[in-house]
């Protein structure tokens, strides 16, 4: 497997492809990329020479914020919007959408698993009366000596 910037690439795909593998590298940035290091984006990645992955590092490592230095300047940014207190900082700091989606319906994903608050479903109910009842028959009965 060609290793570039720090990551294995599969070698069973094509190279414009297996280059979308890497953070921050997407269908457009990988025409770009390959146009510069002119390698042929239908090559697969198994048959890529040193040279060329020598290339194609230069150019990811010179023109373009991949992997950590990308994930790195994410975090700092939301850091920032959390220290500033901007709206978009709070929704962060509340685990809610940050993008203006609304949140009276749906927003499952951000908020997690929902949290029934008054009504009990009907099972739920009888399981907790059926534990209470035997809580309080057990501590109501004497222990036999």
């Amino acid at each position: 497997m060609p290793r570039i910037s720090g990551v294995d690439i599969p070698e069973e795909k094509r190279v414009d492809i297996a280059l979308t593998h890497l953070y921050g590298v997407g269908r457009k940035n990988v025409v770009k990329l390959l146009q510069k290091a002119t390698v042929d984006p239908a090559k697969r990645a198994r048959d890529l020479t040193e040279e060329e992955v020598s290339k194609i590092q230069k150019i990811l490592d010179t023109a373009f914020k991949v992997e950590g230095d990308l994930r790195r300047e994410i975090q700092e940014n939301i850091k920032r919007l959390k220290q500033i207190n901007s709206y978009r900082g709070r929704r962060h700091t509340l685990n809610l959408p940050v993008r203006g989606q609304r949140t009276r319906t749906n927003a499952r994903t951000k908020r997690g698993k929902r949290v029934t608050i008054g009504a009990l479903k009907k099972d739920d109910l009888l399981k907790k009366q059926k534990v209470e009842e035997v809580s309080t028959s057990a501590a109501t009965t004497p222990k036999k000596e």
